[in-house]
């Protein structure tokens, strides 16, 4: 296991004078999914500059060093913001709008800490290239678009990512989180980071006047019965020691108090950190939608569809182990915690999925102990700077160098 050296970490000292700089600038200018073309001609040049091989894969930035015969290790870091209006008193707060796929202009915000993730995984590609004698093999930065939409892993694979980049022996990825504390980073092997899938459900009435129910289907109550309905689900179809969540996140029927409308639409949300439960869910979901619909007397049948699939995160023993060694050799012990299992979903494994590589996500903490938290997705969220930047950084190149070769002639330790 290649571990980082003495001069690599002195190195690290002075990363804060342009990784600061750098990430205030990227979460001034958050990008939606998909929609990352700033941010993307920023991690280009920089991986240019660095002496990587870049290309452009499914609007993500893939940078290839080969240093020598030995391991491919891949490490992606996601890059997307999302529509949020920042309400944080960052003195780099976004003030950034940007036109999203339908055309709307929205406020954008970094309030997944994506930057974070941006900034780290450069600071390790400059590390490891700056210090090439300390390692051999081949080191593949990935930059990925449109995760919070589920699109931008999806996005790559379709654009020939298996076949443009050499095959890696290993996929890592990791994410800034209110916990643990800042400073720490915390792993497991095993289901990490759940699967999840959203429905959207139309469903038909019969418009009428308020006054004359009667005469009209009411897509009102139709609703209003489905989403009781749906709750008995998971209380009374999955186990009580299996994990499952249905959400209904949004319904919308209607614009006046005495009309009675002829739809409604639902959005729902499904986790679960097995498929099958997750099938199971989104099947309950099918039949009592068809089932309520026919005994209000819909005048048609509910239309019915999946989006944003999101697949499990399921860490291989092996790879989180090595990771675990290297992070308690490194950070050591005290700053190394036990990773929970989160109910958040990532489609990070669709790239080591494709590629038929083992995998492992691991997280790190973005708040001072005592520090007022505000969670991800959270227009106040704000993770203190340092020593952020600096433990993704760190991380990511032990985790990195644990699975590449050392350099020619040194003993493997």
């Amino acid at each position: 296991m290649t571990a980082p050296t003495d001069r690599m970490t002195a190195a690290l000292e002075d990363y804060a004078s342009w990784q600061g700089p750098l990430y205030e600038d990227l979460h001034r200018h958050p990008e939606l999914s998909m929609l990352e073309d700033r941010t993307r001609a920023k991690i280009t040049a920089q991986l240019t500059e660095y002496g990587y091989e870049v290309q452009t894969i499914g609007g993500g930035v893939v940078g290839v060093l080969t240093n020598g015969d030995g391991p491919t290790v891949l490490l992606r870091a996601d890059v997307d913001g999302l529509p949020v209006q920042e309400a944080s008193d960052l003195p780099y707060a976004s003030v950034h709008t940007q036109v999203d796929a339908a055309g709307e202009v929205v406020h954008t915000m970094h309030a997944c800490g994506h930057d974070f993730h941006i900034v780290a995984g450069l600071g390790a590609a400059r590390l490891l290239a700056k210090h090439r004698e300390d390692w051999s093999g081949t080191y593949i930065a990935l930059f990925q678009p449109g995760e919070e939409i589920a699109a931008g892993a999806q996005a790559m694979v379709d654009d020939g990512l298996v076949e443009k980049l050499p095959r890696p022996d290993v996929c890592l990825g990791q994410h800034v989180m209110t916990t643990p504390v800042a400073g720490k980073v915390a792993v497991a092997p095993g289901p990490m980071l759940s699967s999840a899938v959203s429905m959207r459900v139309v469903l038909h009435g019969s418009g009428s006047h308020g006054s004359m129910p009667h005469l009209g289907i009411d897509p009102v109550v139709l609703a209003a019965a489905i989403v009781t309905r749906i709750q008995t689900l998971v209380s009374r179809e999955i186990a009580p020691g299996d994990f499952g969540v249905v959400t209904v996140g949004s319904l919308h029927a209607g614009s006046s108090a005495n009309v009675i409308p002829d739809r409604a639409e639902m959005q729902l949300n499904f986790r679960a950190y097995d498929e099958q439960i997750l099938d199971h869910l989104v099947e309950g979901v099918r039949r009592m939608v068809r089932a309520e619909c026919e005994a209000a007397r819909s005048p048609q049948p509910p239309t019915i569809e999946l989006f944003n699939h999101f697949p499990l995160t399921d860490n291989d023993e092996a790879v989180s182990e090595t990771v675990r060694r290297a992070f308690v050799e490194h950070f050591g012990a005290e700053r190394v915690e036990q990773m929970a299992p989160s109910t958040g979903s990532e489609d990070f494994s669709i790239i080591p999925d494709a590629f038929g590589a083992p995998y492992c996500y691991w997280i790190f903490g973005g708040f001072a102990e005592g520090r007022e938290i505000a969670p991800n997705h959270s227009p106040l969220f704000a993770p203190d700077q340092q020593p952020t930047l600096r433990v993704g950084t760190e991380a990511a190149v032990a985790a990195v160098l644990a699975h590449l070769g050392a350099p020619a002639g040194a003993a493997q330790g």
